[in-house]
């Protein structure tokens, strides 16, 4: 199975698996999971971290879009940098930083601290994500690596759309600070899971920087990023402000926005398995359909989502939606470039992620300077330039993973 990389600048052998299994594909998928909820933590707890920090809500949201922008630059550094090195310390070495990051962010006594907290989580969470993208055909057989790499990105997916909800819980039920220290325990849970349950994973291949950055020049694979960007960078846009707009334009309560977001999160997660399966058939065909329901969605909330049964009803198709955006554009690209999956994974978690950092920023501009209603509309014309994107940009063939 031995195939030469080189518009990635890489070698790579698909090696016999060296054991650890889907016990070591499930920790792996966990750490996806930790990592992404780190990062996303916030969202849901915008409100009473400006409170405790004072700042505004659009100076808190820029806890995600650091911590983005920082995976952002990270994931195609640290993929190069680590690639001499065995996979097994390198990621509970990263899952420590992730730890350290939640737990300075609980103590953060100004938001300078709380700055420097969330460059932590970033470095852990682009670290992470990026080298556990190609773990799955180093741990079980050939004939399982599809559903293997499916759970591990999984993880991404799940988080996206119950990290949220799930720090809103833990944070009316206790404070935003013991939400960060809950996520900073889990973490320590996934790196003994990983210490015990990984192999020796040395290091069986190089990849070089600039072969990396050569795969934009693919213009399937430019395609499939610029989608990444834009829908990405405009549901964070709104997304991160999904708080206040349910409290500005619903009128929900703390504790009713808690149940909201858990609805979106348990569609997103139904979203993730749809989309799935749609776009092993058909990549552009489900980003056409997520692109044109998302844009919809959010133009929607504010002129219908007034009252809490509408702002249910849309956060549903929202979380459906969104679910399968992680899914849809990485099986994109992996399709796009079958010859250089790791290379082209490296640069989907830096899009992806530096598009959540440029979301946040831009909601928080809009929401600072517009008002909550124009974020939502500044994230609907971003996924309608996604549409038009994908329309019309080249596509990989179906059937390609």
């Amino acid at each position: 199975m031995a195939q030469t990389e080189e518009i990635a600048g890489v070698t790579p052998e698909a090696p016999e698996p060296r054991g650890g299994g889907w016990p070591a594909v499930i920790a792996v998928a966990g750490a996806t999971f930790t990592v992404v909820t780190s990062e996303m933590l916030p969202v849901g707890l915008l409100t009473p971290i400006g409170e405790a920090l004072k700042v505004t809500e659009g100076t808190a949201g820029l806890t995600l879009t650091i911590t983005g922008l920082v995976g952002a630059v990270s994931a195609p550094l640290l993929t190069p940098a680590l690639g001499r090195f065995d996979r097994r310390p390198v990621l509970c070495g990263l899952m420590a930083v992730l730890i350290i990051g939640n737990l300075l962010a609980a103590w953060s006594p100004h938001f300078a601290v709380m700055v420097a907290a969330r460059v932590l989580v970033g470095i852990g969470m682009g670290g992470v994500w990026a080298i556990a993208a190609g773990l799955a055909v180093r741990l079980v057989p050939g004939k399982s690596v599809g559903p293997a790499t499916s759970l591990v990105f999984s993880g991404i997916a799940v988080a996206s759309v119950l990290g949220v909800p799930a720090g809103t819980y833990i944070g009316e039920l206790a404070d935003w600070q013991t939400a960060f220290v809950t996520v900073a325990g889990l973490a320590l849970v996934v790196l003994v899971a990983l210490a015990v349950l990984l192999p020796k994973l040395p290091a069986e291949q190089e990849i070089r920087l600039g072969g990396v950055l050569r795969l934009v020049g693919n213009p399937r694979v430019a395609t499939g990023l610029g989608v990444v960007l834009l829908l990405v960078t405009g549901h964070f846009a709104a997304y991160t402000y999904v708080r206040p707009a349910l409290e500005e334009i619903s009128g929900a309560s703390a504790s009713v926005i808690g149940t909201l977001l858990l609805v979106y999160g348990v569609a997103g997660v139904l979203g993730n398995f749809a989309s799935g399966a749609l776009a092993s058939r058909t990549p552009r065909g489900a980003l056409l359909a997520i692109s044109l329901v998302l844009a919809a969605t959010v133009c929607l909330m504010p002129l219908i989502g007034g009252s809490v049964v509408t702002a249910t009803v849309l956060l549903a198709v929202w979380g459906v939606s969104y679910g399968g955006v992680s899914v849809s554009t990485q099986t994109w690209l992996l399709a796009a470039a079958p010859e250089a999956r790791e290379s082209a994974s490296a640069l989907f978690v830096g899009v992806f992620n530096g598009s959540i950092a440029l979301g946040a920023f831009v909601g928080g501009l809009a929401a600072d300077g517009s008002g909550i209603e124009a974020v939502m509309y500044l994230g609907a014309a971003l996924a309608a330039g996604a549409l038009v994107v994908t329309a019309v940009g080249r596509a990989p063939a179906a059937g390609r993973l």
